[in-house]
């Protein structure tokens, strides 16, 4: 288990160090949930203790309190560069979609925002394949408009670990560098380091978070996990899916792709 981690780690940070060489400015979205926490204490190693890019948290207000909490004290505790990028309200959203997708789109509108202004051309995502069907069709530097368009039918290959990171003027890149990450790898990875987390994923009164989003909108789980160790006992012998406190998986089948396919992340 040891080697396997290591290799996913290398595999990461390889893959960061190419981003960072290739494509400027360039920017990460910290959601301060487990993924992308990792994804940060591994930033960190490829660039020997030092955080270069700026942290983006794509802030609704509507975050659980002990998420705000946790991300002030990484941020003074890391040193990082942070930037809180306030979403617009949800009543300017797409109306046509459910309730909850017209929540979560409004972290898309914030980052489109925030693109426009500040000009980046790659941002850095903590998402994995096997978190859901549709981002299992990601590619690890993907492109799309500077509106967040993405056409999954149309992705540059990817072999061998060999990437495109030259695109055409108007392009903004997507570079998702745990997406060969499983959730069962980055708890044991969590637990291999001892990456500090946010209180709501261990169990608490027979309950916890299996996956951190908006409070009006995520909703914990039935659970006795109060350790990583157990979270990781819980996840070797559920089928659940991850995202089952997640309101909107739970909407209109195509909710999901429509948002990806406009820019979600």
């Amino acid at each position: 288990m040891y080697n396997y981690l290591e290799e996913l780690e290398a595999r990461t940070i390889y893959i960061l160090r190419e981003a960072f060489n290739r494509i400027e400015p360039l920017g990460m979205l910290w959601s301060i949930g487990k993924d992308s926490t990792a994804l940060l204490w591994m930033v960190r190693k490829a660039f020997f203790g030092h955080v270069p890019i700026p942290m983006i948290q794509l802030d609704t207000g509507m975050e659980l309190p002990e998420v705000y909490e946790f991300r002030d004290r990484i941020v003074r505790d890391w040193t990082i560069n942070m930037v809180v990028e306030m979403c617009p309200p949800e009543e300017t959203m797409d109306p046509t979609l459910p309730p909850a997708s017209r929540a979560a789109a409004r972290k898309t509108e914030g980052l489109k925002t925030l693109i426009r202004r500040d000009a980046y051309r790659g941002i850095i995502l903590g998402i994995r394949r096997d978190e859901q069907s549709t981002r299992a069709k990601e590619r690890v530097f993907s492109p799309r408009d500077l509106d967040g368009h993405w056409d999954f039918r149309d992705q540059p290959p990817e072999f061998w670990d060999q990437y495109k990171t030259e695109f055409p003027e108007g392009t903004h890149v997507r570079i998702h560098p745990i997406l060969h990450w499983t959730e069962l790898d980055i708890w044991r990875y969590h637990l291999r380091e001892n990456i500090p987390i946010v209180p709501l994923y261990l169990a608490r009164d027979g309950k916890r978070y299996r996956s951190l989003g908006e409070k009006n909108i995520t909703f914990p789980i039935d659970s006795q996990a109060s350790t990583i160790e157990e979270i990781i006992n819980e996840l070797e012998a559920t089928r659940a899916p991850e995202r089952a406190g997640r309101a909107m998986d739970h909407e209109s089948e195509d909710s999901f792709e429509r948002l990806r396919a406009s820019g979600y992340m």
